[in-house]
């Protein structure tokens, strides 16, 4: 059995940024590589991905977490690509409003092992017009 910094280790490698370790699981941080603007100015915040877990149990499931700004037009796709993985899209909404492009931010989750999660949401990156990237954290 792994331990939750080495399995952390790893979903961060499938998402292909640096992960963090907590003490209730671990979370990796990337951001959408695509210009926003709120209210005409320039924002790199307001792009952000998150996917985590937590809890992880005996039987090796854990509690999976991502919420991700995506773009109008890459909802179809995605939702679909996560739904087929049978991720549940748990919320749909806005943050922010006069934001340009249109930016919409998703929720999923899931109960499974980590690496099944990290794997899942990779594809459904695969889905959307530019790939997540880290964040300089």
């Amino acid at each position: 059995m792994y331990t939750t910094s080495e399995i952390c280790q790893q979903f961060g490698q499938i998402l292909n940024a640096k992960s963090k370790v907590s003490p209730t699981g671990c979370s990796v941080s990337l951001k959408r590589s695509f210009q926003a603007h709120v209210q005409g100015r320039k924002s790199s915040s307001v792009v952000p991905v998150g996917v985590s877990f937590e809890a992880i149990d005996a039987q090796g499931n854990a509690l999976n977490l991502a919420e991700i700004a995506i773009l109008q037009e890459e909802i179809p796709r995605f939702t679909e690509a996560a739904a087929r993985q049978g991720l549940i899209v748990s919320a749909l909404h806005n943050h922010w409003l006069f934001t340009e492009p249109v930016l919409m931010y998703l929720h999923i989750q899931s109960v499974e092992p980590p690496l099944h999660f990290a794997k899942k949401m990779a594809y459904c990156f695969s889905m959307l017009k530019s790939l997540p990237v880290p964040t300089n954290e």
